[in-house]
């Protein structure tokens, strides 16, 4: 039998209005002389940003407030906040913000500790020892990267997005207020929602695929499933959107456990050359790399058509399998999720570069449960070109 394992953040507090109490979660992290806080420019006309400020201050830590990130942050943007911040003694760092916001926060943590630069930590276990301690407070459901330890970042060179996976990028704190994420636009509410479900759905089908990660990937799908449409629909609706929340956390943890796949390698060159957001390109390429992988995965989408609330009782794999990806696409429907790649700029001579791009992410592409080749590639990214 394979061995699987499980890693999280050290502490997890969830709850409408659980940022209002963030000093009383803060446990040994109180006793930190001075913190700084990682967000971008945009959420700083939220309450929420200086409330988290009001209540470090009246713990008597010193505080300032780092905004540079970019929205997919590259290795030079990383790179360049570094730079402004390392010979600053800030004791806890404190991201605030989307997935690209969280990930940076981590990195910059192990780089004020390890004497490497960004491109040197790409990959698996290449960070040598732990990082600044952090919390982390996400303001989307989507990436789960609050609980995983994984960043991603972008090499506009390379034209490509590639990943950190350690455990030192694990945070000590996370702090879930599903009210942060209420005034989320539309566009975003459903991109990073679909990214959630991509990260539930490939961990659940990818060859790592174990008890745990099964576990995390089919209540995150059930949870994401039955509250998407409501929270895209009526952005002020709390219980959707804490649904949405836990259900991104989850997906978070079961793609700790088991790894994305195919999706999310063909992905990675979409943004990295073309600056398709993250969660627009998994949610276009989902439905087809699905189509494509059928043949090997219909039986493990009985459970998780059951997950969505397809059916009830026995089903076959053939009509489930059918009902998952009618799903799929009717959520691009309904959310209004791209399904051209032309509208980014992406033309039909481009095809090849793409392909052999997403080759690249042998990461990803080994989890897959269909091997993938390279016109294989070609053919899934042909299906959203007219």
């Amino acid at each position: 039998m394979n061995l699987y394992g499980f890693q999280t953040a050290r502490r997890i507090v969830s709850g409408c209005n659980s940022l209002q109490s963030l000093r009383d979660h803060l446990g040994p992290l109180a006793q930190a002389k001075s913190a700084l806080l990682i967000t971008q420019a945009s959420l700083l006309r939220f309450g929420f940003v200086q409330e988290i400020l009001d209540q470090l201050s009246g713990l008597g830590i010193e505080t300032d407030t780092l905004t540079d990130v970019l929205p997919e942050p590259t290795a030079a943007n990383i790179e360049e906040m570094h730079e402004k911040i390392r010979h600053r003694p800030f004791e806890l760092y404190i991201g605030v913000g989307g997935g690209s916001v969280l990930d940076a926060t981590k990195i910059l943590s192990v780089l004020k500790t390890n004497d490497k630069k960004v491109v040197d930590l790409l990959g698996t276990d290449l960070v040598d020892r732990p990082g600044v301690a952090t919390v982390l407070i996400p303001t989307t459901s989507g990436t789960g990267s609050e609980v995983t330890p994984n960043a991603i970042v972008t090499l506009p060179d390379e034209e490509l997005k590639i990943g950190i996976v350690s455990r030192y990028l694990l945070p000590e704190l996370v702090v879930m207020d599903p009210v942060l994420t209420r005034g989320l636009p539309k566009p975003i509410t459903a991109a990073t929602g679909m990214d959630a479900f991509t990260h539930s759905f490939e961990s659940f089908i990818s060859n790592k695929a174990n008890p745990i990660s099964d576990m995390f990937a089919l209540e995150s799908i059930r949870l994401i499933s039955r509250s998407i449409a409501a929270a895209y629909h009526d952005g002020a609706d709390l219980e959707a959107r804490e649904r949405m929340m836990i259900g991104s956390m989850y997906g978070g943890m079961a793609l700790t456990s088991a790894g994305t796949a195919a999706v999310h390698a063909l992905a990675y060159p979409l943004g990295g050359k073309y600056n398709i957001p993250h969660g627009v390109a998994n949610s276009m390429l989902l439905p087809h790399v699905t189509e494509f992988n059928l043949d090997v995965i219909s039986e493990r989408l009985v459970p998780v058509a059951e997950a969505m609330g397809l059916t009830r009782g026995e089903i076959g794999a053939e009509e489930a399998s059918r009902l998952v990806i009618d799903q799929l696409l009717a959520w691009t429907r309904e959310l209004d999720i791209p399904q051209n790649l032309e509208s980014y700029g992406v033309t039909p001579a481009d095809v090849p570069a793409l392909a052999e791009a997403a080759m690249k992410v042998t990461r990803l592409l080994n989890n897959n449960p269909k091997k993938v080749s390279e016109e294989d590639a070609a053919a899934i990214y042909r299906k959203l070109l007219p």
